[in-house]
């Protein structure tokens, strides 16, 4: 056998074996494709159940008229699915095709959080404020004394609850973490959102190690313009995603006037209509979200301290 023949071979067996030549599948990709599969499954099942229950409705004209009625909902929901998908192909064109999975070392957490676009201090309440479609919405997100351990990381934990035209329309528990770079990175939330004093949902409650559900980046250590990341990682039920748009933004609300403001940009596989414009002050935190759709301004008002 020649010399060159028997590198061929080799090169052909190192190609065969997958050390060489082989091209990595694109995980974010295929991700996105079994999402979407188990969405339309989701849409098919919803609208057969509407199907059981049009059966049972003795005047024609009524069971013509739900099953029309089963037969839109599905293609509304159809839509919704390729919507999400397309927004998702969108993110894994930025973000790469590798597998979501951040290693997670409690060694590599610090028990403080101080990163000046995010700083968390025990026992401080941001209050903010905004006329919004909903009405009027008045914001407290307290950062609480409690500690919570997720992935053998302890977690700083901030009680959030909004109020819309004076009524308790979300109560949240978000739970947050620095590493020592000085990423604070979100590992969950038990959220709830309620009317008339009833919990309606729990849509986006989600902790990092249980059902798959991941922690993702709620502020970059370094921020640059351009820095695309996950916010968050549950699948069908937290998804938001970050971008950072400016550095040199300034921004007055009622708590005052702040320079160098960094803006984001925040959105959503999951409702594809919304974009919020997000500003966070150095040594502050965020001071101001705007509804790029609607317009409208949720500002802070003042900042509370206690011990």
């Amino acid at each position: 056998m020649t010399k060159l023949l028997l590198i061929a071979l080799m090169v052909s067996g190192l190609a065969f074996n997958g050390e060489a030549g082989v091209e990595e599948p694109d995980f974010c990709r295929q991700t996105a494709q079994d999402v979407l599969t188990s969405c339309r499954d989701a849409a098919q099942s919803d609208y057969s159940l509407s199907l059981a229950k049009c059966d049972n409705l003795a005047d024609p004209a009524a069971r013509a008229q739900c099953q029309h009625q089963a037969s839109a909902d599905l293609n509304d929901a159809r839509q919704t699915c390729q919507e999400q998908n397309d927004a998702r192909l969108a993110a894994c064109a930025r973000l790469g095709g590798a597998p979501y999975d951040p290693v997670i070392d409690p060694s590599n957490f610090v028990t403080r959080i101080d990163n000046p676009y995010f700083p968390l201090t025990p026992g401080t309440t941001f209050i903010y404020e905004g006329q919004t479609a909903e009405g009027f919405e008045h914001d407290e997100f307290a950062v609480t004394h409690n500690t919570r351990v997720i992935l053998g990381v302890a977690c700083v934990e901030v009680h959030d609850t909004v109020t819309t035209d004076g009524e308790l329309t979300e109560d949240t528990l978000d739970w947050f973490a620095q590493d020592r770079e000085g990423n604070i990175w979100y590992f969950g939330e038990n959220t709830h959102e309620l009317e008339d004093g009833l919990i309606t949902t729990i849509d986006g409650t989600f902790m990092a190690g249980v059902n798959g559900d991941k922690p993702g980046i709620i502020m970059k250590a370094r921020p640059a313009i351009g820095d695309f990341y996950r916010q968050e990682f549950s699948l069908a039920n937290a998804e938001d995603f970050a971008e950072t748009l400016s550095l040199t933004e300034h921004v007055t609300v009622p708590a005052g006037s702040f320079n160098h403001c960094l803006k984001s940009q925040e959105t959503t596989p999951l409702e594809t209509d919304l974009l919020e414009y997000k500003f966070y002050a150095p040594g502050v935190g965020n001071v101001l979200t705007v509804d790029a759709t609607t317009g409208d301004r949720v500002e802070l008002v003042r900042i509370r301290r206690s011990r």
